[in-house]
């Protein structure tokens, strides 16, 4: 796991991600463990790492287009950006830290144009 804790209150700019193909492609479940830091077993795991949501949130999408040198293009909803983005069933920041993981993706919008996952295999 990241120091994400320390990395946030030294104002490092940070990213959270999985190692796919050895780990599976799941930007909330990495969120979750960001935020968390809790095992299979409930103990967690340096307390003091631990983040808010919104920083979680962030480290998946802007942060990780920073790092590629990409924000100018992604990573945010704003003019002039790619309006490519995920449509989640919950908003991440209403629900209780412990269901990040749980919220369903609804689908994607790709150029603009939404797409329900019900249709992603069509």
């Amino acid at each position: 796991m990241d120091a994400c804790g320390t990395a946030k209150r030294v104002g490092v700019p940070f990213t959270i991600h999985s190692d796919a193909p050895v780990t599976p492609l799941d930007p909330l479940f990495t969120a979750w463990c960001a935020v968390n830091r809790q095992t299979a077993s409930g103990r967690i795991l340096g307390p003091n790492e631990c983040i808010e949501v919104d920083d979680a949130l962030r480290a998946i999408t802007l942060g990780a287009a920073y790092t590629l040198h990409l924000d100018h293009l992604v990573g945010s909803i704003e003019s002039g950006k790619f309006a490519d983005f995920a449509v989640l069933e919950n908003d991440p920041t209403d629900v209780a830290a412990e269901t990040l993981r749980d919220i369903a993706v609804w689908g994607t919008v790709v150029g603009g144009i939404p797409r329900p996952a019900s249709q992603q295999n069509n």
